[in-house]
């Protein structure tokens, strides 16, 4: 079984109809799905990626080895603990991107391409939430103006960029190169490596590879869009294995709520049922509370890698 792959391209033409029922399935039944001909240039993305190895070679190569997980990894070989499983750690190195944190600069033009990469990122972001707006019969631009925080035009949205390494690992059945959890946010944009392969989800109880493609954007759905969609889509459980061979890189880019901003079911996607089987007296049914995202925000962190049902719960409470 194979991740859906869509040419984004076709929306533009006699097949758009067809496209766009074909995203709406991958979102209601997968919550994964590959984007080709999305426009992003090839060149841009050829610069990216050797970018982001030389940044790893240079910065960051060295720091992984005396990492956490190396020296965990070596200790629970070495003393054949913890049922020879190492816990709590990811086989990862990474960094993030913003429009105001430091950036790597010992690479030349990594700034310059990077920006130029993420601002392709964001309007790639935006076009696909008007497809999933339009999907779900939601009046054009609702997700991006509910991100930010409900003001028409505004750009409070959050928009990061997460440059991971998945570097070569001695010993991979021990440990996990990013523990199974579901997104936070909103809508992912991720660039994969095309060599290496390593990204599955969890499909109908089975873990299902995501198949590298060249230049491809994977697309999945975060939490938020399981909760503005009042449930319709999904946000998908998914984990990345270590790998003996080859250094994985791994370019994921988030397009989330502002922290201010409150997230609720739309309410075109509030179901009505008729109380007490009373065809007189119907009442909205919302499978989702109404939070803050910042509030979302401090519960996911303290239980990104836990199941997410009481996550939502545990803002309803709030």
């Amino acid at each position: 079984m194979a991740i859906p792959v869509i040419d984004f391209s076709k929306l533009n033409g006699e097949e758009r109809a067809k496209t766009l029922a074909q995203i709406a399935t991958c979102c209601e039944e997968w919550g994964f799905f590959q984007l080709v001909n999305h426009g992003i240039p090839v060149e841009l993305l050829e610069k990216v990626k050797r970018v982001s190895s030389e940044s790893f070679k240079k910065e960051r190569e060295e720091k992984f080895s005396k990492s956490t997980a190396v020296k965990l990894l070596n200790e629970v070989e070495k003393n054949k603990s913890n049922n020879g499983k190492v816990e709590n750690v990811d086989w990862e190195d990474v960094f993030l991107l913003t429009d105001d944190n430091e950036w790597p600069s010992h690479v030349p033009q990594f700034r310059e391409i990077m920006k130029e990469y993420r601002s392709e990122l964001k309007t790639l972001a935006e076009k696909v939430m008007e497809v999933m707006d339009e999907n779900l019969g939601l009046p054009k631009g609702y997700i991006k103006q509910s991100f930010n925080n409900g003001e028409n035009g505004s750009d409070k949205a959050f928009f990061g960029t997460k440059v991971s390494h998945y570097p070569p690992c001695p010993k991979p059945e021990m440990v996990n190169g990013l523990r199974a959890h579901t997104d936070a946010g909103g809508v992912i944009l991720l660039f994969q490596d095309d060599q290496v392969d390593g990204l599955q989800i969890l499909k109908d109880g089975v873990w299902i590879d995501v198949q590298p493609i060249q230049n491809a954007i994977v697309i999945n759905t975060g939490d938020q869009i399981e909760v503005l969609s009042n449930g319709k889509y999904k946000s998908v459980w998914h984990r990345v294995l270590a790998k003996e061979n080859g250094n994985r890189r791994s370019i994921a880019s988030f397009y989330n709520p502002s922290y201010k901003a409150t997230i609720a079911p739309a309410p075109q996607l509030i179901e009505e049922v008729n109380k007490d089987n009373n065809e007189d007296q119907v009442e909205l049914v919302s499978n989702y509370p109404s939070f803050v995202f910042g509030d979302y925000m401090n519960v996911y962190t303290e239980q990104k890698f836990l199941p997410k049902e009481p996550r939502f719960q545990a803002v309803r409470a709030m």
